[in-house]
Protein backbone atom coordinates (compact mmCIF):
# COMPACT_ATOMS: atom_id res chain seq x y z
CA UNK A 1 0.00 0.00 0.00
CA UNK A 2 1.51 3.33 -1.10
CA UNK A 3 1.08 6.59 0.83
CA UNK A 4 -1.28 7.88 -1.83
CA UNK A 5 -3.64 5.05 -0.87
CA UNK A 6 -3.88 6.27 2.72
CA UNK A 7 -6.30 8.85 4.06
CA UNK A 8 -3.81 11.19 5.73
CA UNK A 9 -4.83 14.51 7.27
CA UNK A 10 -2.32 16.78 5.49
CA UNK A 11 0.04 16.83 2.48
CA UNK A 12 2.89 17.07 5.01
CA UNK A 13 1.78 13.77 6.54
CA UNK A 14 1.63 12.14 3.11
CA UNK A 15 5.19 13.26 2.40
CA UNK A 16 6.33 12.07 5.81
CA UNK A 17 4.90 8.61 5.26
CA UNK A 18 6.49 8.40 1.82
CA UNK A 19 9.85 9.41 3.30
CA UNK A 20 9.47 6.81 6.04
CA UNK A 21 8.71 4.08 3.53
CA UNK A 22 11.76 5.01 1.48
CA UNK A 23 14.03 4.99 4.55
CA UNK A 24 12.53 1.72 5.81
CA UNK A 25 13.15 0.09 2.45
CA UNK A 26 16.68 1.43 1.95
CA UNK A 27 18.04 1.46 5.51
CA UNK A 28 16.08 -1.10 7.53
CA UNK A 29 14.64 -3.97 5.53
CA UNK A 30 17.93 -5.31 4.22
CA UNK A 31 19.59 -5.29 7.65
CA UNK A 32 16.81 -6.99 9.61
CA UNK A 33 17.55 -10.66 8.92
CA UNK A 34 21.25 -10.37 9.76
CA UNK A 35 20.72 -8.62 13.08
CA UNK A 36 17.90 -10.97 14.09
CA UNK A 37 19.98 -14.05 13.24
CA UNK A 38 22.98 -12.72 15.17
CA UNK A 39 20.93 -11.29 18.05
CA UNK A 40 22.62 -7.90 17.78
CA UNK A 41 20.91 -4.66 18.75
CA UNK A 42 20.88 -1.96 16.02
CA UNK A 43 21.51 1.09 18.18
CA UNK A 44 22.69 3.10 15.17
CA UNK A 45 19.23 2.75 13.64
CA UNK A 46 17.64 4.63 16.55
CA UNK A 47 20.20 7.39 16.16
CA UNK A 48 19.16 7.58 12.49
CA UNK A 49 15.49 7.75 13.46
CA UNK A 50 16.28 10.56 15.87
CA UNK A 51 18.20 12.55 13.26
CA UNK A 52 15.33 11.99 10.81
CA UNK A 53 12.82 13.38 13.32
CA UNK A 54 10.95 10.09 13.73
CA UNK A 55 11.57 9.52 17.46
CA UNK A 56 9.47 12.48 18.55
CA UNK A 57 6.62 12.67 16.07
CA UNK A 58 3.74 13.04 18.57
CA UNK A 59 5.63 15.44 20.85
CA UNK A 60 5.78 19.28 20.74
CA UNK A 61 8.00 21.14 18.29
CA UNK A 62 9.11 23.26 21.26
CA UNK A 63 11.25 20.33 22.43
CA UNK A 64 12.32 19.14 18.98
CA UNK A 65 9.32 16.92 18.28
CA UNK A 66 7.24 16.69 15.14
CA UNK A 67 3.91 17.69 16.76
CA UNK A 68 2.10 15.27 14.44
CA UNK A 69 -1.33 13.78 15.11
CA UNK A 70 -1.19 10.34 16.68
CA UNK A 71 -2.80 8.81 13.61
CA UNK A 72 0.19 9.98 11.56
CA UNK A 73 2.76 8.74 14.08
CA UNK A 74 1.09 5.32 14.17
CA UNK A 75 1.14 4.97 10.39
CA UNK A 76 4.84 5.84 10.41
CA UNK A 77 5.30 3.21 13.11
CA UNK A 78 3.44 0.68 10.96
CA UNK A 79 5.78 1.31 8.03
CA UNK A 80 8.88 0.86 10.19
CA UNK A 81 7.49 -2.36 11.67
CA UNK A 82 6.69 -3.61 8.20
CA UNK A 83 10.40 -3.38 7.39
CA UNK A 84 11.84 -4.48 10.75
CA UNK A 85 9.77 -5.45 13.75
CA UNK A 86 12.52 -5.01 16.35
CA UNK A 87 12.91 -1.37 15.35
CA UNK A 88 9.16 -0.77 15.28
CA UNK A 89 8.64 -2.20 18.75
CA UNK A 90 11.70 -0.29 19.98
CA UNK A 91 10.28 2.96 18.65
CA UNK A 92 6.92 2.24 20.28
CA UNK A 93 8.56 1.48 23.64
CA UNK A 94 10.77 4.57 23.44
CA UNK A 95 7.75 6.75 22.66
CA UNK A 96 5.92 5.27 25.65
CA UNK A 97 8.97 5.84 27.87
CA UNK A 98 8.90 9.53 26.88
CA UNK A 99 5.16 9.86 27.51
CA UNK A 100 5.20 10.44 31.30
CA UNK A 101 7.77 13.24 31.09
CA UNK A 102 6.05 14.85 28.09
CA UNK A 103 2.57 14.79 29.66
CA UNK A 104 3.14 14.89 33.42
CA UNK A 105 6.57 16.51 33.84
CA UNK A 106 7.18 20.14 34.73
CA UNK A 107 8.28 22.67 32.12
CA UNK A 108 11.76 22.60 33.63
CA UNK A 109 11.98 18.81 33.46
CA UNK A 110 10.83 18.76 29.85
CA UNK A 111 13.31 21.44 28.84
CA UNK A 112 16.13 19.58 30.55
CA UNK A 113 15.58 16.02 29.31
CA UNK A 114 12.97 15.78 26.55
CA UNK A 115 15.01 17.24 23.63
CA UNK A 116 17.69 14.54 23.96
CA UNK A 117 15.05 11.84 24.35
CA UNK A 118 13.16 12.68 21.19
CA UNK A 119 16.22 13.78 19.24
CA UNK A 120 17.82 10.33 19.29
CA UNK A 121 20.64 11.20 21.67
CA UNK A 122 19.15 9.06 24.43
CA UNK A 123 17.15 5.84 24.16
CA UNK A 124 14.50 4.83 26.67
CA UNK A 125 13.04 1.80 28.39
CA UNK A 126 9.78 1.43 30.31
CA UNK A 127 10.16 -0.26 33.71
CA UNK A 128 6.76 -1.28 35.05
CA UNK A 129 6.49 -5.10 35.06
CA UNK A 130 7.84 -7.35 37.78
CA UNK A 131 7.99 -11.15 37.91
CA UNK A 132 4.95 -11.24 40.22
CA UNK A 133 3.29 -8.06 38.89
CA UNK A 134 2.78 -8.30 35.15
CA UNK A 135 -0.92 -7.91 34.43
CA UNK A 136 -1.50 -6.70 38.00
CA UNK A 137 0.56 -3.50 37.84
CA UNK A 138 -0.72 -2.28 41.20
CA UNK A 139 1.00 -5.21 42.92
CA UNK A 140 4.54 -4.06 42.15
CA UNK A 141 7.00 -4.08 45.04
CA UNK A 142 10.12 -2.26 43.80
CA UNK A 143 10.52 0.44 46.43
CA UNK A 144 11.81 4.02 46.29
CA UNK A 145 12.54 5.50 49.72
CA UNK A 146 13.15 9.23 50.06
CA UNK A 147 16.59 9.94 51.54
CA UNK A 148 17.38 13.65 51.55
CA UNK A 149 17.51 14.97 48.01
CA UNK A 150 17.22 11.53 46.39
CA UNK A 151 15.23 8.31 46.33
CA UNK A 152 16.98 5.04 47.12
CA UNK A 153 15.50 2.37 44.85
CA UNK A 154 15.60 -1.35 45.61
CA UNK A 155 13.93 -4.14 43.68
CA UNK A 156 13.84 -5.95 40.35
CA UNK A 157 11.92 -5.18 37.17
CA UNK A 158 11.23 -7.81 34.52
CA UNK A 159 10.77 -7.99 30.76
CA UNK A 160 12.40 -4.63 30.07
CA UNK A 161 12.78 -3.84 26.38
CA UNK A 162 16.17 -2.14 25.81
CA UNK A 163 17.33 -3.43 29.19
CA UNK A 164 21.04 -2.79 29.53
CA UNK A 165 21.28 -0.58 26.43
CA UNK A 166 18.84 2.23 27.29
CA UNK A 167 20.12 5.60 28.44
CA UNK A 168 17.11 6.18 30.68
CA UNK A 169 14.27 4.19 32.18
CA UNK A 170 10.83 5.44 33.11
CA UNK A 171 10.40 3.57 36.38
CA UNK A 172 7.28 2.88 38.41
CA UNK A 173 8.20 2.21 42.05
CA UNK A 174 6.43 2.08 45.37
CA UNK A 175 6.96 5.16 47.57
CA UNK A 176 4.37 4.20 50.19
CA UNK A 177 2.21 1.26 51.24
CA UNK A 178 -0.99 3.03 50.19
CA UNK A 179 -1.97 0.37 47.63
CA UNK A 180 -2.37 1.68 44.08
CA UNK A 181 -1.93 5.24 45.37
CA UNK A 182 1.51 4.40 46.72
CA UNK A 183 3.23 4.16 43.32
CA UNK A 184 5.33 6.97 41.85
CA UNK A 185 7.14 7.62 38.58
CA UNK A 186 10.88 8.27 38.38
CA UNK A 187 13.06 9.09 35.38
CA UNK A 188 16.19 7.03 36.00
CA UNK A 189 19.52 7.64 34.27
CA UNK A 190 20.83 4.40 32.77
CA UNK A 191 24.27 4.92 34.33
CA UNK A 192 22.96 5.28 37.90
CA UNK A 193 25.21 3.44 40.39
CA UNK A 194 23.33 0.48 41.84
CA UNK A 195 21.39 -0.11 38.62
CA UNK A 196 22.29 -3.18 36.56
CA UNK A 197 20.72 -5.31 33.85
CA UNK A 198 20.42 -9.08 33.82
CA UNK A 199 21.35 -11.45 31.02
CA UNK A 200 19.13 -10.93 27.96
CA UNK A 201 16.25 -13.38 27.73
CA UNK A 202 16.51 -16.12 25.10
CA UNK A 203 13.39 -15.29 23.11
CA UNK A 204 11.73 -17.02 20.19
CA UNK A 205 11.45 -13.74 18.28
CA UNK A 206 12.57 -10.10 18.31
CA UNK A 207 16.06 -11.44 18.94
CA UNK A 208 17.65 -8.17 17.83
CA UNK A 209 16.05 -6.40 20.81
CA UNK A 210 17.45 -7.11 24.30
CA UNK A 211 14.87 -7.92 26.96
CA UNK A 212 16.27 -8.18 30.48
CA UNK A 213 15.65 -7.79 34.17
CA UNK A 214 16.61 -4.48 35.76
CA UNK A 215 18.06 -4.69 39.25
CA UNK A 216 18.08 -1.78 41.65
CA UNK A 217 20.38 -2.19 44.64
CA UNK A 218 20.03 1.02 46.62
CA UNK A 219 20.25 3.05 43.41
CA UNK A 220 20.09 6.77 44.26
CA UNK A 221 17.79 8.70 41.93
CA UNK A 222 17.75 12.49 42.43
CA UNK A 223 14.40 13.75 43.70
CA UNK A 224 14.27 16.21 40.78
CA UNK A 225 13.64 13.14 38.62
CA UNK A 226 10.24 12.47 40.19
CA UNK A 227 7.66 12.86 37.41
CA UNK A 228 4.31 14.10 38.66
CA UNK A 229 3.52 13.95 42.35
CA UNK A 230 4.22 11.06 44.68
CA UNK A 231 1.39 8.59 44.31
CA UNK A 232 0.61 9.52 40.69
CA UNK A 233 2.62 6.64 39.26
CA UNK A 234 -0.14 4.16 38.51
CA UNK A 235 -2.29 6.86 36.90
CA UNK A 236 0.68 7.87 34.74
CA UNK A 237 1.51 4.26 33.88
CA UNK A 238 -2.03 3.44 32.77
CA UNK A 239 -2.26 6.59 30.64
CA UNK A 240 1.02 5.67 28.96
CA UNK A 241 -0.21 2.13 28.36
CA UNK A 242 -3.36 3.29 26.55
CA UNK A 243 -1.21 5.15 24.02
CA UNK A 244 1.37 2.36 23.99
CA UNK A 245 -1.27 -0.22 23.10
CA UNK A 246 -2.13 1.76 20.01
CA UNK A 247 1.58 1.68 19.17
CA UNK A 248 1.73 -2.11 19.49
CA UNK A 249 -1.40 -2.40 17.36
CA UNK A 250 0.31 -0.37 14.61
CA UNK A 251 3.42 -2.57 14.91
CA UNK A 252 1.22 -5.66 14.56
CA UNK A 253 -0.43 -4.31 11.42
CA UNK A 254 2.98 -3.54 9.93
CA UNK A 255 4.14 -7.11 10.57
CA UNK A 256 0.90 -8.55 9.16
CA UNK A 257 1.24 -6.35 6.06
CA UNK A 258 4.81 -7.60 5.53
CA UNK A 259 3.61 -11.20 5.77
CA UNK A 260 0.76 -10.52 3.34
CA UNK A 261 3.12 -8.83 0.88
CA UNK A 262 5.47 -11.80 1.02
CA UNK A 263 2.67 -14.32 0.53
CA UNK A 264 1.18 -12.45 -2.44
CA UNK A 265 4.56 -12.03 -4.15
CA UNK A 266 5.36 -15.69 -3.70
CA UNK A 267 1.94 -16.80 -4.94
CA UNK A 268 2.39 -14.73 -8.10
CA UNK A 269 5.76 -16.26 -8.88
CA UNK A 270 5.27 -19.88 -7.81
CA UNK A 271 3.76 -22.02 -10.57
CA UNK A 272 2.00 -25.37 -10.36
CA UNK A 273 0.16 -27.16 -13.14
CA UNK A 274 1.32 -24.50 -15.60
CA UNK A 275 0.03 -21.37 -13.87
CA UNK A 276 0.74 -19.15 -10.85
CA UNK A 277 -0.71 -20.58 -7.66
CA UNK A 278 -2.44 -17.27 -6.90
CA UNK A 279 -4.91 -18.18 -9.66
CA UNK A 280 -6.19 -21.20 -7.73
CA UNK A 281 -9.34 -20.36 -5.84
CA UNK A 282 -8.35 -22.09 -2.62
CA UNK A 283 -5.26 -19.94 -2.30
CA UNK A 284 -6.95 -16.84 -3.69
CA UNK A 285 -9.56 -17.00 -0.93
CA UNK A 286 -6.90 -17.51 1.74
CA UNK A 287 -5.03 -14.40 0.56
CA UNK A 288 -8.28 -12.43 0.39
CA UNK A 289 -9.04 -13.33 4.01
CA UNK A 290 -5.52 -12.27 5.02
CA UNK A 291 -5.96 -8.91 3.29
CA UNK A 292 -9.35 -8.38 4.93
CA UNK A 293 -7.86 -9.03 8.37
CA UNK A 294 -5.00 -6.57 7.78
CA UNK A 295 -7.31 -3.79 6.58
CA UNK A 296 -9.75 -4.36 9.44
CA UNK A 297 -6.97 -4.27 12.03
CA UNK A 298 -5.59 -1.03 10.60
CA UNK A 299 -9.02 0.54 10.95
CA UNK A 300 -9.12 -0.26 14.69
CA UNK A 301 -5.88 1.51 15.53
CA UNK A 302 -6.78 4.50 13.36
CA UNK A 303 -10.13 4.77 15.13
CA UNK A 304 -8.40 4.86 18.52
CA UNK A 305 -5.81 7.35 17.31
CA UNK A 306 -8.39 9.73 15.86
CA UNK A 307 -10.34 9.69 19.11
CA UNK A 308 -7.11 10.43 20.98
CA UNK A 309 -6.29 13.31 18.61
CA UNK A 310 -9.78 14.73 19.15
CA UNK A 311 -9.35 14.71 22.94
CA UNK A 312 -11.98 11.98 23.37
CA UNK A 313 -11.72 8.93 25.67
CA UNK A 314 -9.96 6.14 23.79
CA UNK A 315 -9.02 3.54 26.40
CA UNK A 316 -11.52 0.94 25.20
CA UNK A 317 -10.59 1.57 21.57
CA UNK A 318 -6.91 1.11 22.44
CA UNK A 319 -7.68 -2.27 24.00
CA UNK A 320 -9.82 -3.26 21.00
CA UNK A 321 -7.04 -2.25 18.60
CA UNK A 322 -4.36 -4.10 20.56
CA UNK A 323 -6.53 -7.24 20.74
CA UNK A 324 -7.71 -7.23 17.13
CA UNK A 325 -4.41 -6.22 15.52
CA UNK A 326 -2.19 -8.63 17.41
CA UNK A 327 -4.56 -11.55 16.85
CA UNK A 328 -4.57 -10.52 13.18
CA UNK A 329 -0.77 -10.55 13.05
CA UNK A 330 -0.69 -14.06 14.51
CA UNK A 331 -3.23 -15.32 11.97
CA UNK A 332 -1.74 -13.62 8.91
CA UNK A 333 1.84 -14.63 9.65
CA UNK A 334 0.76 -18.24 10.25
CA UNK A 335 -1.18 -18.22 6.98
CA UNK A 336 1.83 -16.74 5.16
CA UNK A 337 3.90 -19.76 6.21
CA UNK A 338 1.12 -21.96 4.82
CA UNK A 339 1.08 -20.11 1.49
CA UNK A 340 4.82 -20.59 1.08
CA UNK A 341 4.54 -24.26 2.00
CA UNK A 342 7.78 -26.06 2.75
CA UNK A 343 10.00 -23.05 2.10
CA UNK A 344 7.87 -21.03 4.51
CA UNK A 345 9.12 -23.33 7.27
CA UNK A 346 12.75 -22.60 6.42
CA UNK A 347 14.86 -19.60 7.32
CA UNK A 348 15.52 -18.92 3.66
CA UNK A 349 12.37 -16.78 3.72
CA UNK A 350 11.26 -14.36 6.47
CA UNK A 351 7.81 -15.93 6.89
CA UNK A 352 8.88 -18.10 9.83
CA UNK A 353 10.51 -15.09 11.53
CA UNK A 354 7.35 -13.06 11.08
CA UNK A 355 5.36 -15.88 12.70
CA UNK A 356 7.73 -16.05 15.69
CA UNK A 357 7.68 -12.29 16.11
CA UNK A 358 3.89 -12.12 16.02
CA UNK A 359 3.39 -14.26 19.11
CA UNK A 360 4.81 -11.81 21.64
CA UNK A 361 2.46 -9.09 20.41
CA UNK A 362 -0.40 -11.01 22.01
CA UNK A 363 1.47 -10.95 25.34
CA UNK A 364 3.12 -7.62 26.09
CA UNK A 365 1.46 -4.26 26.83
CA UNK A 366 -1.19 -6.34 28.57
CA UNK A 367 -2.05 -9.83 27.34
CA UNK A 368 -5.00 -10.18 25.03
CA UNK A 369 -6.91 -11.84 27.86
CA UNK A 370 -6.38 -8.66 29.88
CA UNK A 371 -7.58 -6.58 26.92
CA UNK A 372 -10.82 -8.57 26.86
CA UNK A 373 -11.23 -7.93 30.58
CA UNK A 374 -10.64 -4.18 30.11
CA UNK A 375 -13.08 -4.00 27.21
CA UNK A 376 -15.68 -5.79 29.34
CA UNK A 377 -15.20 -3.29 32.16
CA UNK A 378 -15.65 -0.39 29.76
CA UNK A 379 -18.89 -1.97 28.55
CA UNK A 380 -20.12 -2.47 32.10
CA UNK A 381 -19.58 1.23 32.84
CA UNK A 382 -21.23 2.48 29.66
Amino acid sequence: MMPADRLLPTPEATDLLALTREMARDELAGAAAGHEAAGTFPREVFELLGKSGLLGLPYPEQYGGGEQPYEVYLQVLEEISRAWMTVGVGLSVHTMACFPLAHFGTDGQREKWLPDMIGGRTLGGYALSESHAGSDAAALSTRAVRAGDAYEVTGTKSWITHGGVADFYTLMARTSDDGPRGISCLLVDGTTPGLSAGTPEHKMGLTGSPTTELRFDGARVPAERLVGAEGDGLKIALAALDSGRLGIAACAVGLAQAALDLAVDYAKQREQFGRPIIEFQGLEFLLADMAAVVHSARATYLDGARRRDAGMPFGMQASVAKLVATDAAMKVTTDAVQVLGGVGYTRDFPAERYMREAKVLQIFEGTNQIQRMLIGRHLAKS
